[in-house]
């Protein structure tokens, strides 16, 4: 959810660390900046025009035919090729097969590659292996994937490190649609080319996102709803200020026994079910809370809407938004109710379709919401969330700003207003303007020596800064005001990696995170894709599986899958080839 406790993650810069971006095949993380940085350093333009021209083609040039060739008769060649080695005569075939290609005359191309194949002898492995692929690279012309994928297995079987067979192998089974198989192919190239080559990476990418897609939507809709911890859950509620159903129980909301008892949780005995929701909030016994809501639903209570909202919002929590929907709807479109309960409800829903991909439903909610209250802080905040998230850093600082002047206090909107400019001055690259935006977090720091989530915000702008120390400090500070917010003990782990390549200490921190809480999916991720770079792969499946079962969202659950799903093929690759990329 965009209103949960995670800070905003920066979309690009060059703030990873060196381990994170440079092996785990193709996925989100890595394509997001790796790739870029690797590619960037790998070669110039026109070496890496020329290596992906030359998978197109077959290998081998056709020889040039001599003068004295082309002058003699049918029967001198024939001599001729009666004195020649039949490897030769093979090699022969295949330069014939060539020219034939590169003429687009495929079928006899195919013929003179078949004769070459049948006149190599099976001991000359590495040309008869060639022969294979060029066989390969005609049929692929001729958009017969099945065949291709026959000769480029039988040219790896005979030289399994063959990186043009195997990728052409790998092109062929996505069209074949066997994602898995596709998979295994390229990251065996990935391999065996340091991920320095576009082409492959980019298939990589393109597959893992596919397989997650269609992993996370089967595995989603047949999900256990699973409460997130207490933790994460006061966390996503701190980050409204204008939020009628998270306010603590009312004074006028306690019945007549409880008014004299001032400081304590009202008993709630009449039967408002969203009363009884409300004190188990107060109690943290999360679990209830759907139920006691559906009560007051059912019942049509004098707090049916806020019961609705309570109950969606609840939903959202536990990762069912087909739940929550008709909940939110029914809140939005009832104008009798509270005008602060309805702008909740569009900035959930609105949140819910940005969670969903759909960019443009979640900013009319967010519009909506800021036209029927206007003076409604937390939609200019959440919308400003929104903004950074689309890249409309303009926008964003706007929102931030008018957040700003309906509440001064806001601290948190005030380092996210820093972290937009800091952010867009940073890919600008504007010194000036990166300093104007430190010097910003250095104000709120000073003026809001409270807010842990300032400290977080500035860490990750020292540390894209290469300020690791000062980063550390500003983590230490937030572990200070919140020693249970796991999520900072995860981003302190990375930094110790970036900044000392402690891997010991790094993991000591992130273990950390998963003891103060066991739900927290973004330190299993973490861990697995440190196990990635450990080479300790089934370790790796192993996180990142149980990461998945702790998603929030259809979407987080997707990228989970593309991690695992590239581990998984290394391991299979490891099995294959014996290919590992380097390890930490």
């Amino acid at each position: 959810m965009m209103a949960a406790s995670k800070p905003v993650e920066p979309q690009s810069g060059s703030g990873l660390p060196r381990w994170q971006v440079a092996l785990l095949v193709g996925t989100p993380i890595v394509l997001g900046v790796g790739a870029i940085y690797l590619w960037n350093r790998s070669r110039t333009k026109e070496k890496q025009g020329r290596r992906d021209g030359e998978r197109k083609t077959p290998e081998g040039s056709a020889s040039p035919v001599p003068a004295q060739a082309q002058q003699d008769g049918a029967a001198n060649r024939a001599a001729r090729e009666q004195d020649m080695s039949p490897l030769d005569r093979a090699q022969a075939a295949k330069n014939k097969g060539n020219k034939y290609f590169k003429a687009s005359k495929y079928e006899q191309a195919i013929q003179c590659y078949t004769e070459a194949i049948s006149l190599c002898p099976k001991d000359q492995k590495g040309d008869l292996s060639t022969f294979y692929q060029n066989r390969a690279a005609a049929y692929e012309q001729q958009m017969k994937w099945a065949e291709v994928v026959q000769d480029c297995s039988q040219a790896v079987e005979l030289n399994p490190r063959y990186v043009k067979a195997l990728f052409r192998r790998a092109k062929a089974q996505e069209r074949l649609d066997k994602k898995k198989e596709c998979l295994e192919d390229v990251t065996a190239v990935c391999i065996l080319e340091a991920f320095q080559n576009q082409q492959s990476m980019l298939l990589a990418d393109k597959v893992l996102k596919l397989l997650g897609k269609e992993k996370a939507k089967e595995k989603y809709k047949n999900r256990e709803p699973l409460m997130p911890s207490p933790q994460f859950i006061k966390s996503y509620f701190s980050s409204f200020t204008d939020d009628i159903i998270s306010q603590p129980l009312q004074k006028g909301e306690k019945n007549d026994e409880d008014k004299d008892k001032e400081g304590e949780a009202a008993e709630v005995t009449e039967s408002s079910g969203y009363l009884k929701a409300k004190q188990y909030m107060e109690e943290e016994n999360y679990d209830k809370i759907i139920s006691e809501c559906s009560k007051e639903v059912e019942s049509q209570g004098k707090y049916m809407a806020e019961a609705l909202l309570l109950r969606a919002t609840f939903y959202l929590l536990i990762g069912n938004a087909t739940a929550a929907q008709p909940d939110l709807d029914q809140v939005i479109n009832m104008e009798s109710a509270n005008v602060k309960l309805r702008a909740n409800a569009l900035i959930k829903r609105g949140s819910m379709y940005m969670q969903q991909q759909q960019p443009q439903l979640s900013t009319q909610d967010f519009n909506m919401a800021a036209e029927i209250d206007t003076h409604n802080a937390d939609v200019y905040h959440h919308r400003g969330q929104l903004k950074i998230l689309l890249d409309q850093v303009e926008e964003a600082v706007a929102d931030f700003d008018e957040c700003i002047l309906l509440r001064p206090d806001s601290a948190l909107a005030q380092a996210q207003k820093c972290f937009a400019l800091y952010r867009q001055a940073y890919t600008g690259s504007n010194p000036s303007q990166v300093q104007t935006a430190m010097d910003g977090f250095e104000d709120v720091i000073r003026r809001f020596p409270k807010c842990a989530e300032c400290y977080a915000l500035y860490a990750q702008a020292l540390t894209d800064q290469q300020q690791f120390g000062k980063a550390d400090e500003m983590y230490d500070k937030c572990i200070e005001l919140e020693p249970d917010n796991a999520t900072t003990y995860v981003h302190k782990g990375l930094l110790q990696l970036q900044w000392k390549q402690d891997l010991d200490m790094g993991l000591e921190l992130i273990s950390k995170a998963i003891e103060i809480d066991n739900k927290c999916d973004f330190a299993y991720e973490t861990m697995g894709t440190i196990e990635v770079q450990r080479g300790n792969l089934d370790k790796a499946i192993d996180m990142f599986n149980k990461a998945i079962n702790l998603a929030k969202s259809e979407m987080e659950m997707a990228h989970l899958y593309s991690l695992c799903d590239a581990a998984y093929a290394q391991t299979e690759v490891a099995k294959k080839y014996g290919l590992k990329p380097p390890t930490l």
